[in-house]
């Protein structure tokens, strides 16, 4: 028996699922490529040759990129912004000139009309230079106003916004509130239409709205009905909106950030984006495209923690030799690189993908977020390790004592966010179980309906029999991929590794499905398994496929070979750990134990201290300044 009370089948979870699985995109009207891997189906042609930036967008992102660091190395001071905790109004000025805040709108509105790859490479140099000028570009238009309007919007509603953001507008995204994290089946704004529903009136509060406190242009999700969420594209101007309260946090210290109210908030029918019912479809689709800006940002961070480490390790002597000689420190050294160059490899296949069409890439995106941003932390957690206390103290006060001023504790503060925003870690293991699940579920989808009649669940039990009579056996079969991928010279063996290991884990999933049953979206430490070597063969695969491309375009870029090796010799290893802790019984008993520390028979290990929730019941008078931080003003 759980020590925790089993509401995990509760009415609240199934109106959550329901709401959830309406707005998913059910169909896969494009290939997937890791969808198939899931599947026990390798397509090695949709990975190789690696589809590489043409020559003519590349420069285009080259000059303009060019443009961007020339401008922020000249006027902005990325340590005096994380101090003062406000972006200087000359930046964000000289950025809207620059066309920054524009960089994904088409040409004919006025826009740069980038790439997506160019974009992402823009935001990947920015974010190495400085998070808090990162985040105010890609909170705006990832995931912001322009993605959502270039997606959905009508041309009027194009024409009438996106050439503001060319003018310098700053737009945001308001989907969270303070009771709704992840479940948007509790949210409690509303949209009530008023005069035979030509206008609605808004009311509730969005929080953690970054770009909030300071947009011109929101897009805002409201419940219509009980069950149905509409986007809605919101001015600020308009009477009713308030920012409550700019929120402040351990990095990133110059966004804009806060809560948001909205009270009897007029909107015109026409602010509708996509059509009612369909807000949270439009935020999920957003997200596909708007996550990828995150892998870029955490490769930023990671080829400026390698340039870092990179300079002491040679400049530091320890015990007669530079530190980057001796193994614990040159171990670090290896993986960063390997693992840096995975990052960068995924990024940019992914935003090579949205480039050309034509392909499903709602798990490549998730998994791009999952995999850097948890990578980047590791990566900055390994920079920190090999500085030292340098590492620890701030850049002003080893640039006052003489010393390199390198922001390594910034950067730290800065990308802890990483792992949690735009879906944090858990959220994307579910995610994209769910995605990889999806086939399986589709076949069983009358047999395990409780609705349908025994005619339909016979029909399905004869269509899931035909289909798994074929299916199954084939992922016992790998005996040819000994033989395959020669194409891939050096880096074949991993290739192979990949095919013969898509089959394994396609009957793992299988295996787990068929014990588990309808109960295996319980076992959420089992679908992380599931999806991370899932995860690692994605990487493998564009990391390989990468290296030959760079090795066969410049002679310098040779290395890169050894780089993809290392790694996947790195992932293998990772990915026979998992597969052995698959169906492991030690997740249940932690499961239960965890049941027991939440009902409070492990409190005695709290003992000792005074604990934060006792202070808490200390009442205190709150002053008005500690209650509320200044809202800033761009």
């Amino acid at each position: 028996m759980s020590a925790l009370p089993d509401d995990r089948d509760s009415e609240g979870k199934r109106e959550a699922m329901e709401v959830a699985e309406a707005a998913r995109e059910s169909d896969w009207e494009n290939p997937s490529f890791v969808g198939e891997l899931f599947m026990g189906r390798f397509h090695p042609d949709w990975a190789f040759p690696f589809p590489d930036q043409v020559p003519a967008d590349r420069e285009i992102g080259d000059r303009y990129i060019a443009q961007l660091e020339k401008f922020l190395r000249e006027n902005l001071d990325p340590d005096e912004v994380d101090r003062s905790g406000e972006m200087p109004a000359p930046v964000i000025q000289g950025l809207a000139k620059l066309g920054a805040f524009a960089m994904k709108i088409p040409e004919k509105y006025g826009g740069l009309g980038l790439s997506q790859i160019n974009y992402n490479r823009a935001v990947m140099s920015v974010a190495a230079y400085c998070a808090n000028t990162a985040v105010w570009l890609s909170a705006h238009q990832s995931i912001g106003v322009p993605q959502p309007l270039k997606l959905f919007g009508t041309e009027e509603q194009k024409q009438k916004f996106l050439p503001r953001f060319r003018d310098g507008s700053i737009s945001a995204f308001a989907l969270t509130e303070p009771s709704v994290g992840s479940d948007p089946a509790q949210m409690k704004t509303t949209a009530t239409p008023i005069e035979n529903g030509d206008f609605y009136l808004i009311n509730g509060e969005k929080l953690w709205c970054t770009n909030g406190p300071v947009a011109d242009i929101l897009v805002v999700m409201a419940k219509t009905s009980a069950k149905e969420i509409t986007a809605f594209i919101v001015e600020t101007k308009t009477p009713g909106f308030e920012v409550i309260h700019r929120c402040e946090f351990m990095g990133l210290k110059a966004i804009q950030n806060g809560l948001l109210r909205f009270k009897d908030v007029k909107v015109p029918k026409e602010n509708i984006l996509l059509g009612v019912g369909r807000g949270l479809k439009l935020a999920l689709v957003t997200l596909n495209t708007g996550r990828l800006t995150l892998p870029a940002a955490s490769t930023g961070g990671a080829k400026q923690c390698l340039n870092i480490v990179r300079d002491w390790a040679n400049e530091r002597v320890q015990w007669g030799a530079p530190i980057g000689k001796h193994e614990a420190v040159a171990s670090k050294l290896a993986w960063m690189s390997a693992y840096t160059f995975a990052m960068e490899s995924m990024t940019l296949y992914a935003s090579a993908l949205v480039d050309q069409g034509g392909r499903d890439i709602r798990l490549e995106a998730a998994m791009a977020k999952l995999f850097c941003s948890e990578v980047g932390w590791k990566i900055l957690d390994h920079t920190m390790q090999i500085r030292g206390g340098r590492g620890y103290e701030t850049a002003g006060s080893l640039q006052a004592r003489g010393e390199k001023p390198f922001p390594v504790e910034r950067m730290m503060r800065d990308a802890r966010i990483n792992t949690i925003i735009e879906g944090s870690t858990e959220i994307m293991h579910l995610f994209i179980a769910r995605e990889a699940l999806d086939p399986h579920m589709k076949l069983g989808k009358k047999v395990f309906d409780p609705k349908a009649g025994l005619g339909e669940k016979f029909r399905g039990l004869i269509k899931m029999g035909g289909f798994y009579a074929w299916w199954y056996p084939r992922q016992w079969i790998t005996v040819g991929s000994w033989l395959k991928h020669g194409e891939m010279g050096p880096l074949a063996k991993h290739y192979r590794f990949i095919d013969r290991t898509a089959h394994r884990l396609a009957r793992s999933i299988f295996h787990g499905m068929a014990r588990y049953q309808l109960r295996l979206e319980r076992h959420q430490v089992l679908l992380a398994h599931f999806v991370e070597i899932g995860v690692s063969l994605f990487v493998m695969s564009v990391a390989c496929s990468r290296a030959l491309a760079l090795a066969g375009a410049k002679s310098e870029y040779a290395n890169a070979v050894e780089l993809a090796d290392l790694f996947c010799r790195y992932e293998r290893k990772e990915i026979r750990r998992r597969f052995k802790s698959l169906f492991d019984s030690d997740d249940m008993r932690a499961y239960r134990l965890a049941g027991r520390v939440l009902k409070g028979d492990f409190a005695w290990l709290e003992e000792g201290i005074m604990t934060a929730t006792e202070l808490l019941r200390q009442e205190k008078p709150e002053t008005e300044s500690s209650a509320r931080r200044q809202i800033g003003s761009r």
